[in-house]
């Protein structure tokens, strides 16, 4: 069974980039058709998909977030991390990592979620 942990600091300081990392144990992050996703919820709203990197090593972005967003992988320690630039006081949420079987879409095993608060 896949399981997935999310490590961040815990308190980012606005316009700074956040670091977030997703290790992955029992299962490898370059198994055909796992999509490895970046989710987050802010205080008080729905869910919002991030992004994801897939096992192929190919990224796919929330467009609205693109431009300030990058997800890469090592897959020596079947890990994938997300940066998120000049970050606000609005970046401020519960961030998951999640695997998809197939899909960006579908999610079959979660991390237990990380709270990241920006704050100076």
């Amino acid at each position: 069974q896949v399981q997935l942990q999310e490590s961040a600091p815990g308190l980012v300081k606005p316009s700074q980039t956040l670091s977030l990392t997703c290790t992955v144990s029992g299962g490898s992050i370059t198994t055909n058709n796992y999509y490895w996703n970046w989710i987050r919820q802010p205080p008080g709203k729905g869910l919002e998909w991030m992004g994801a990197i897939a096992y192929s090593g190919s990224t796919y972005y929330n467009p609205s977030l693109k431009s300030r967003t990058s997800i890469s992988r090592d897959t020596s320690k079947n890990q994938f991390t997300l940066q998120l630039t000049s970050v606000t006081p609005e970046d401020a949420a519960v961030y998951y990592c999640a695997k998809g079987a197939g899909s960006i879409l579908l999610y079959d095993s979660w991390g237990q979620g990380t709270q990241v608060t920006v704050s100076s």
